[in-house]
């Protein structure tokens, strides 16, 4: 009998035994942060492809979408468990600095108010923009995430000092 061939993988760079069906191609083994690591790698590769940029984009989808919603009206209603739910990363609490008692709010990190409600957040960000559609909510929200960014991680030698106020990506619509 031959010896078993051991994989190295490509997150924990621990040898591993690959499954017999998939020994030419398993490049991660199966500890739950290298699986997740392989997910991030497989979708990664995926959306570097060209024919797959825009999948998820376009008035097609948003039709897609809006059909399947009309089919599935009590979807977003039902009762599922908190992993179902969460599409991104839960928000830590942090630690306040400021330690006045500000009426209602007093002793509620912000991330916990968002994490609690990101429904409203959502609901909110339409509202602001005028537009329910998905594409633009991400833009927005790219957009208020770079500029949060921006104001969070200043370095002290950008433009304006400490503090660039006029520096945002946003536009202003209106008059």
């Amino acid at each position: 009998m031959g010896a078993i061939k051991k994989n190295k993988c490509r997150n924990c760079n621990c040898l591993f035994v690959p499954d017999h069906r998939n020994r030419k191609r398993q490049k991660y083994c199966g500890e739950p942060e290298c699986r997740k690591a392989s997910k991030r790698a497989s979708q990664k590769k995926w959306l570097q492809k060209p024919e797959n940029k825009d999948h998820f984009k376009g008035p097609v989808n948003v039709q897609r979408v809006q059909e399947w919603r009309k089919r599935n009206p009590e979807y977003w209603k039902r009762n599922r468990s908190k992993a179902e739910i969460a599409l991104q990363d839960s928000l830590n609490a942090q630690p306040s600095d400021n330690n006045e008692d500000n009426g209602h709010f007093a002793g509620v990190a912000l991330q916990d108010l968002l994490n609690a409600q990101p429904a409203v957040i959502i609901g909110l960000i339409s509202n602001f923009i005028g537009s329910a559609l998905q594409d633009d909510i991400a833009q927005t929200l790219l957009r208020m995430q770079q500029s949060g960014q921006d104001i969070l991680y200043q370095t002290p030698n950008m433009k304006g000092g400490n503090r660039d106020c006029e520096n945002t990506h946003f536009t202003r619509a209106g008059p």
